[in-house]
């Protein structure tokens, strides 16, 4: 383009956009992705300038905020994650005073007429350990988990160990993994009650 030495204001304006407009700049200009991240980037700048603005310490309170959320959020991962299930299983059986194995029971039949299956199904498992506990086929021990009372009452009862195995899955699955309880599980827990109630002892609990 040849352009003339003595231009006016807006002659030199229009010769200025003709230049521009030609295919070798658009070509050089930034591609799409380029801009979006650009106009992104701005967008962010101008929130964190906005949330810096009324937060307490500008960008410091800012970048505390940030790191107290990802604190929580670890936090609630391993609360509901597979370390928040593992401590969740170690949990003992059994709380509070001690209560025989007919109290369990009378307390399970409460909660089945209630309709509050999960606590039903946990006192009838209780109701289980601690028959076993009472006829000594299992040694009373504080802090006893469900799955370690089945482990020891099925090397003890062999022809019960399925079934007592199963019942602690359950127990876990219900109290532990969400799983929604209803009277089948009731009704498995009251046949469990009785099959371990007329087992004979063929071994010893350790």
């Amino acid at each position: 383009m040849s352009v003339p030495v003595d231009l006016g204001r807006e002659a030199a304006q229009e010769a200025a956009r003709e230049e521009l407009a030609k295919q070798v700049y658009r070509e050089a200009g930034p591609g799409l992705v380029e801009r979006a991240v650009r106009w992104l980037y701005g967008r962010l700048a101008d929130a964190l300038d906005e949330v810096a603005a009324v937060s307490p310490g500008g960008y410091v309170g800012v970048v505390v905020v940030l790191l107290l959320l990802v604190a929580a959020a670890v936090a609630i991962r391993l609360r509901v994650g597979p370390m928040g299930r593992r401590a969740a299983l170690d949990e003992s059986l059994f709380v509070g005073r001690e209560r025989s194995a007919d109290e369990h029971r009378a307390a399970a039949d409460s909660h089945a007429r209630a309709g509050e299956w999960a606590e039903a199904l946990r006192e009838r498992l209780r109701a289980v350990v601690r028959s076993l506990e009472e006829r000594a086929v299992l040694e009373p021990r504080p802090g006893r988990t469900a799955d370690e009372a089945a482990a020891q009452a099925g090397a003890a009862l062999p022809s019960c160990a399925a079934e007592l195995a199963a019942a602690a899955r359950l127990f876990d699955d219900v109290w532990y993994g969400g799983r929604p309880a209803g009277p089948e599980a009731d009704a498995s827990l009251r046949e469990l009650d009785r099959t371990v109630r007329a087992a004979r002892m063929t071994g010893v609990a350790q």
